[in-house]
C-alpha cells in the first residue's frame, strides 16, 4: 500500500502524559495505516505553550493542527482523558466541514453522564492529588516522599490539574451521539473505568458499537497488546461500513 494512501490513526494520550505511550505503535501497523500522536500544549515539546483547558480553544487547536490531515480515511483513538478529546474532535468536525472519523476508539474512560473517580466535585489539595495519582498508577510512589519543590509538584502536578480541568470541561458539554461508529476498550482490572460501566458509551453513537477488554488497569495504553488489538479491529471495521450493528462485547 502505498504511504500516500494509507489510512491514519491519531492517537490522544491521557492526562498529565505525552506521547511516549504511542511511540511503538508504527511498528504494529506496519505500512497499512500511518500512526499519528497528538501532543496537546503545556508538555514535551510544546511545554512552552498555555495548556488547554476550555473545550472551545481545544477544538480550534484540532482544527488547525489536524484538520489539514484530514484528507484521507482516518480512526481515532483516546485513552482515558484522550477518549473525552477523540469523542470532542468525532462530533464537531462535521460541523467544521472536514472528513468524519471512519471510527472512533475510546478506552480507559467513562461516558460524560457517569460520575468518574477522577473528577471530584471539589478538585483535591497537591498532597490528596498525589495519593490519588500515586494509587491509581500514573505516578511513582518516590513522588509521595519528595518535599513541595520537587519535581512531581513542579512539573507533574500543574499538568494533570489543566488537563482533569479540561476533562471535567469536556464531560460538561460531551453529551452528544456520533454519527460515526464507537468501539470502546476496558481494562478488566480498571477500577476507574470499569468494564460495566464503559459499556455505556454504546447510548453515544448512532452507528455501529463493539466493547473490547483487555487485561491490565487503567494504563493499559503502555502495555504493546493494545496496538495488536486496534490492528486487528480496524480491519474489520471497513471504511466505508455505516451499517448500524452492536457486535457483542468480548475479551482480549
Amino acid at each position: 500500500m502505498s504511504g500516500h494512501a494509507r489510512p491514519r490513526l491519531f492517537c490522544f494520550h491521557h492526562a498529565g502524559a505525552g506521547v511516549s505511550s504511542f511511540a511503538r505503535w508504527q511498528r504494529v501497523f506496519g505500512e497499512r495505516r500511518e500512526v499519528v500522536p497528538v501532543l496537546l500544549p503545556g508538555r514535551d515539546a510544546r511545554a512552552a505553550e498555555p495548556r488547554i483547558t476550555d473545550p472551545g480553544r481545544l477544538t480550534a487547536e484540532l482544527r488547525h493542527s489536524l484538520g489539514p490531515l484530514l484528507d484521507r480515511p482516518y480512526a481515532l483513538y483516546g485513552h482515558s482523558l484522550g477518549a473525552l478529546v477523540a469523542h470532542t474532535l468525532a462530533g464537531a468536525v462535521a460541523g467544521l466541514g472536514l472528513r468524519e472519523p471512519d471510527l472512533v476508539v475510546l478506552g480507559a474512560a467513562l461516558p460524560p453522564h457517569l460520575p468518574s473517580p477522577l473528577l471530584p466535585d471539589t478538585f483535591p489539595s497537591d498532597h490528596e492529588l498525589l495519593c490519588r495519582l500515586v494509587a491509581q498508577g500514573q505516578l511513582p510512589r518516590a513522588a509521595l516522599e519528595e518535599d513541595e519543590d520537587g519535581v512531581w509538584h513542579r512539573r507533574a502536578l500543574p499538568v494533570i490539574r489543566d488537563d482533569l480541568r479540561l476533562a471535567a470541561a469536556l464531560r460538561a458539554v460531551g453529551r452528544g451521539s456520533l454519527r460515526v461508529p464507537v468501539l470502546a476498550v476496558a481494562g478488566r482490572e480498571d477500577a476507574v473505568a470499569p468494564v460495566r460501566q464503559v459499556e455505556h458509551w454504546s447510548t453515544y453513537t448512532t452507528a455501529g458499537f463493539a466493547l473490547r477488554t483487555v487485561a491490565g488497569g487503567h494504563f493499559f495504553v503502555r502495555d504493546g497488546r493494545l496496538p495488536r488489538l486496534l490492528s486487528e479491529e480496524l480491519d474489520m471495521w471497513p471504511y466505508a461500513s455505516r451499517a448500524a450493528v452492536r457486535p457483542k462485547s468480548s475479551g482480549v
